[in-house]
């Protein structure tokens, strides 16, 4: 199964793509995709959402995750950040693929057991899963290749009980 992570932000969106076989991971593809920044919040938000889309018809996904929104103090932040979240949440949506959401805190503590890993930890463990992640992307797309661990962890757990609640 291939599966894209994404970590929405307003100015940089990390994007990655795994393929996971039984409990083996493989490393893809990562990136960011970086916003005009003199650009007016509407046509960010088109950017974001077309680089989505190519990205889905590139690498053909199954599965899509994506990180949930980080409540701010800045309210005005948080929303635009929501703003973001759901131009990226569109691209796959339009592709009928399944996207799953997961906090923070979740994501973290997949890759490296603490819910308040710093990005450092996160991107140093994703080096070590993942050995094919060179870096590429930055920090943004560690933390999209962690999403896409944090469901693949997830997802396997989530199968294990469907196909035990069959069987029963």
């Amino acid at each position: 199964m291939r599966v894209l992570g994404l970590d929405p932000g307003l100015r940089r969106t990390g994007w990655g793509v795994i393929e996971i076989d039984g409990a083996k991971l493989r490393f893809i593809a990562a990136g960011c995709i970086a916003a005009e920044v003199q650009e007016t919040l509407a046509p960010r938000l088109a950017e974001l959402h077309n680089a989505v889309m190519a990205i889905t018809d590139q690498f053909t996904p199954d599965e899509v995750a994506i990180e949930e929104t980080f409540v701010n103090v800045n309210p005005a932040s948080t929303l635009k950040l929501g703003q973001a979240r759901a131009a990226a949440l569109l691209a796959p949506a339009l592709r009928g693929l399944p996207v799953a959401e997961y906090s923070p805190t979740q994501v973290k503590k997949s890759v490296t057991g603490s819910g308040s890993a710093g990005k450092e930890q996160v991107q140093g463990m994703i080096a070590t899963l993942l050995p094919g992640f060179r870096g590429m992307g930055g920090p943004d797309a560690a933390d999209a290749l962690a999403t896409a661990i944090c469901h693949a962890h997830h997802g396997a757990t989530a199968a294990r009980w469907a196909a035990a609640l069959l069987r029963s």
